[in-house]
């Protein structure tokens, strides 16, 4: 039988460039606008479950004058007055984007940004993978909601699960429409920025089609959320994939091995340094949660799904875990049985 070895203490989270983005994450507030760079600037945009629950947005000046932003953030409305805001606080408008380049489809990081092109012609960017998984979104559904049914889940859960997984999920886009993308990106791509040289790099597994953006020139590197200072961020969330969501995160983690001298720009909390450190303490929280998989396995004769998540120690645990949460933790649990080879030792229910 696989014993569990007790985890290892948990490594300290990266030192924050950015004090005032750090007390404001403390005190659950909205950090102000910063300048990172001569002529890149972020600032912040609350989205609905709260103001501790920002995206962090970053604007980038082109040589004609021109705005780029990474990463618009929440507008369920359609409503920019968040963005407007911190856009006049460094003297600039709305009307002066140019560009929306858009680390993966989440609405919290996507959501404005058909609000954004209306109101400017600015062009969107993303991965074509996103984009898919856009276009499939109900396909993508129906097939969750049959997964639904194999999970061995107690049936008082199983409402939760299709409302916020299966078919009654809404991805909470509001004014988002197609085309979602002017310009579909690939690894390698650069901007279109006058002046600018940030590159789009691959990095799946967060989402299928999630992109980091490198501007070795300012020294900087925008992790959208495949890289957060203190987040764990989950796997598998941007449709469904043939390849294991989770197998393509710990191969994105080791993408950023030549990337350690650049300052971190993440999508949430606040900037720091090192991302090599982080992203290895990441995919050491993976290993040790394949581990608790392998364990469960080995205890268990043909389990269902749900009973191996039960014994995968979750923060707050399976118990505790409702919707959207119980279904993610499910799938990624699915997801390290796979990567294991022992993916079919679990039975459907």
């Amino acid at each position: 039988m696989t014993t569990v070895p007790s985890p290892p203490p948990a490594a300290p989270a990266p030192t924050p460039i950015s004090p005032v983005q750090a007390r404001a994450l403390a005190e659950g507030a909205l950090p102000p606008v910063e300048e990172v760079r001569p002529g890149v600037w972020t600032l912040a945009v609350p989205f609905r479950f709260g103001v501790p629950d920002a995206t962090l947005v970053y604007v980038v000046e082109a040589s004609d004058g021109s705005l780029a932003v990474i990463d618009p953030g929440w507008s369920e409305d359609g409503s920019l007055d968040v963005l407007e805001r911190g856009l006049r606080t460094i003297g600039r408008s709305v009307a002066d984007v140019g560009l929306v380049a858009v680390t993966h489809l989440h609405a919290d990081h996507l959501g404005a940004a058909a609000a954004v092109r209306r109101a400017s012609g600015a062009r969107v960017a993303m991965h074509g993978a996103e984009v898919h998984a856009l276009d499939h979104e109900r396909e993508d559904a129906v097939a969750h909601e049959a997964d639904i049914a194999t999970w061995g889940v107690p049936a008082d859960l199983r409402d939760g699960l299709t409302a916020s997984w299966g078919t009654g999920r809404h991805v909470g886009l509001g004014a988002a429409e197609r085309p979602w993308a002017d310009l579909v990106l690939a690894d390698g791509d650069e901007l279109p920025i006058p002046g600018r040289s940030i590159r789009a790099l691959a990095t799946p597994g967060h989402t299928a089609g999630h992109l980091c953006f490198l501007d070795e020139q300012d020294g900087l590197l925008f992790t959208g959320d495949h890289v957060l200072p203190r987040i764990n961020s989950g796997i598998g969330l941007g449709g469904r994939t043939a390849s294991n969501p989770l197998g393509d995160y710990l191969a994105s983690l080791g993408r950023l091995d030549p990337y350690a001298h650049l300052e971190v720009c993440p999508g949430h909390e606040y900037r720091f340094r090192d991302v090599v450190s982080r992203a290895r303490t990441l995919a050491r929280h993976r290993e040790e949660r394949s581990r608790h998989v392998a364990a469960a396995l080995d205890a268990l004769d043909r389990p269902t799904l749900f009973e191996v998540a039960s014994r995968v120690p979750f923060s707050g645990g399976i118990a505790s875990m409702t919707g959207f949460l119980l279904a993610s933790a499910l799938t990624q649990t699915a997801f390290h049985a796979d990567l294991l080879g022992r993916g079919d030792e679990i039975r459907p229910a």
